[in-house]
């Protein structure tokens, strides 16, 4: 999965699993390109990476940037697209758990900016690089779903929400950009042990509900998901080793998607790993 030469954008990569792919696509090869909204840790990640560095012509920069905000994010990619004439792979991790608590009792403007965050940043940075793909006639964009995309969260409603649109987004951009060489896919990385689980557990059972804390006690306990897993998928992704593979909801835990590659026709014919209404019939519902 070798990245030599191509161009990468990370959001978030300041920390927990964003730092953990642009690690994995610096070791890989790439260029790579770190923002996030906290300009210290994002240096301190930069520097490290910049001494870590497989070759001396590698190149490694970091922008801090807010995905929410329109300009920053058009700034941001045109620097990128100006220094490097080319932009290969975008990883929008960039995302908040945003308020806690019942719908009617959390704070708008939090919910609103949780919103403004997970799905307007993912789509700004969409947005504003697809036209640089579709110059150079290829381009690999992998977006960060989540447990709220697949399942109801309660007391999580905003992150929820905006993660359950942020895989639609993904599934119709695929669509729109299928002929353009462009491949558009979404991670579900499984239950990290990150800052968003301190967030949980810091919240505690009144905020997030008795039973979601229980979980995320003793996820913190078991030691959560490795963040490997996620990083391999997205790395897979970002590469030509995952072939045509586009439009679709991936989950690091659960699905073999290394395998994906071979089943070519099959996987485009079909909608397996996408987000479907379930209606009567496919539960065996007689008459309904």
């Amino acid at each position: 999965m070798s990245q030599a030469g191509s161009v990468a954008i990370v959001t978030g990569a300041s920390r927990g699993l964003g730092e953990a792919i642009a690690r994995r696509l610096v070791a890989d090869g790439a260029h790579v390109v770190l923002t996030a909204r906290d300009a210290a840790p994002l240096a301190t990640v930069g520097e490290d990476l910049l001494m870590r560095r497989p070759s001396p012509d590698q190149q490694v920069i970091w922008m801090p940037v807010d995905v929410s905000q329109p300009a920053a994010v058009q700034a941001m990619v045109g620097a990128v697209d100006t220094r490097f004439g080319r932009i290969d792979v975008l990883v929008c991790n960039a995302g908040v758990y945003g308020p806690k608590g019942p719908v009617e009792d959390v704070d708008w403007s939090e919910w609103m900016r949780a919103v403004e965050i997970n799905l307007f940043g993912t789509v700004l940075c969409c947005r504003a690089v697809v036209p640089v793909m579709r110059r150079g006639g290829s381009g690999r964009i992998i977006t960060l779903s989540g447990g709220g995309a697949t399942q109801p969260l309660p007391r999580l409603s905003a992150y929820a929400a905006s993660k359950a649109a942020v895989v639609r987004f993904t599934e119709t951009l695929a669509e729109e950009v299928k002929d353009a060489g462009i491949t558009v896919n979404a991670v579900a990385p499984g239950a990290l042990n990150t800052r968003l689980l301190d967030e949980v557990l810091d919240a505690g059972p009144a905020r997030v509900g008795e039973a979601f804390f229980a979980r995320a006690v003793q996820q913190k306990a078991d030691g959560g998901t490795p963040l490997e897993l996620g990083v391999d998928l997205v790395a897979f992704l970002a590469s030509s080793a995952s072939g045509a593979i586009t439009g679709r909801l991936l989950s690091a835990v659960w699905d073999d998607w290394r395998t994906l590659p071979d089943q070519g026709e099959r996987l485009t014919s079909s909608d397996v790993f996408t987000l479907r209404r379930i209606v009567p019939a496919d539960r065996g519902w007689p008459g309904v």
